[in-house]
């Protein structure tokens, strides 16, 4: 509907890129993404051990197989030197995820996918705002994939979005995403016959609606004031916790110019607690953390499914290291403070 063209519009102009779609939520398009770039049985892709599911789950859906690679141990995005050792003569494609809001090193993994002739998917789903080079992520690769989830930073409660370059992938996506229907609802009940359409290729219903788009649209309007409000948050929180012993912050120079989804601490080996105590006693004090993730070789399905053909060392260490403290653009630094006072004291 008219919404959703508004939205996507909007999409395209705040990215920059050439074409934006939206779809049901950001599994489908991961899922179309990989479906518009040919991907198939007996593929593989890589994709970086430290993600949410979905990421490899989308690959096993098309039939390929998701080739699981370690991270760096700063930015904790995918590793380009762990990509390189992982490529085989069946590897198609990288899906490299913007954990956090921290873009990766998009100028090395595009120059490795030239020269092995991969396709890129970029998985922005915490990365609405993020810039690399001056340049909104999601342009890098052949495609960008976006999550409206309630969580995110704009949210349309349940919804996704494809940003691309390419029209052949474009086109693909707006046909594929409503059952491969020649004419949406709307072009079909203006002019000619409503039941006059064709069917070109299988099809699926990941359709984003009028409603979610029209949410969508109001949130992007405050989104730059919002991730301005989270960077605020990121470096009063960097202010208070850093210099203590066992504890690591982010780098600053990582989220200057990201959407600082997520803030992320990582306490050592030779901190005074555990990740997992500091967890249960910021929870006695009424303070919510989590990790973001669990790595994907720690789920049976991937150890059954996935491949992994060097050291996930550094995957393994920082999965036992990193903890997501509060952060919302509301946040006050009198609960920052709380939350500082907290950790300080443990």
């Amino acid at each position: 509907g008219p919404k959703l063209d508004a939205f996507e519009q909007k999409i395209k102009k705040f990215t920059k890129s050439k074409y934006a779609i939206g779809v049901s939520n950001a599994t489908a398009a991961l899922y179309l993404s990989l479906k518009a770039l040919g991907i198939k049985k007996n593929d593989e892709v890589i994709v970086p051990d430290l993600t949410f599911v979905a990421t490899a789950n989308v690959v096993l859906q098309v039939g390929a197989t998701p080739v699981l690679v370690d991270i760096d141990d700063e930015t904790l995005n995918i590793s380009t030197e762990s990509i390189i050792k992982n490529i085989s003569r069946k590897t198609k494609a990288i899906i490299p995820v913007h954990l956090a809001g921290t873009p990766c090193d998009m100028q090395k993994i595009m120059k490795i996918a030239r020269s092995n002739s991969l396709k890129v998917i970029e998985d922005c789903a915490h990365g609405i705002g993020t810039s690399y080079n001056k340049k909104h992520v999601g342009n890098f690769g052949n495609a960008g994939c976006f999550s409206f989830y309630p969580t995110k930073n704009l949210t349309t409660i349940e919804g996704g979005m494809v940003i691309t370059n390419d029209e052949k992938i474009a086109d693909f996506i707006q046909l594929a995403r409503n059952h491969g229907m020649s004419r949406s609802l709307m072009s079909r009940y203006s002019s000619g016959k409503p039941w006059e359409y064709d069917i070109k290729d299988i099809g699926y219903n990941y359709r984003l609606d009028e409603i979610r788009s029209t949410l969508g649209i109001s949130q992007l309007q405050k989104l730059t004031i919002l991730n301005k409000k989270r960077l605020t948050a990121f470096l009063y929180y960097n202010k208070g916790l850093k210099n203590i012993p066992g504890l690591i912050v982010p780098n600053e120079k990582n989220f200057r110019d990201n959407s600082c989804h997520l803030y992320i601490i990582r306490i050592t080996a030779d901190a005074k607690i555990s990740r997992d105590k500091l967890f249960y006693s910021l929870q006695k004090k009424g303070i919510g953390s989590s990790v973001h993730y669990k790595p994907l070789h720690e789920f049976t399905l991937f150890r059954k499914k996935g491949i992994s053909r060097g050291s996930l060392s550094i995957s393994k260490r920082i999965y036992k290291e990193i903890l997501s403290l509060p952060m919302y653009p509301q946040l006050e630094e009198e609960q920052v403070d709380k939350i500082i006072e907290v950790i300080k004291n443990y």
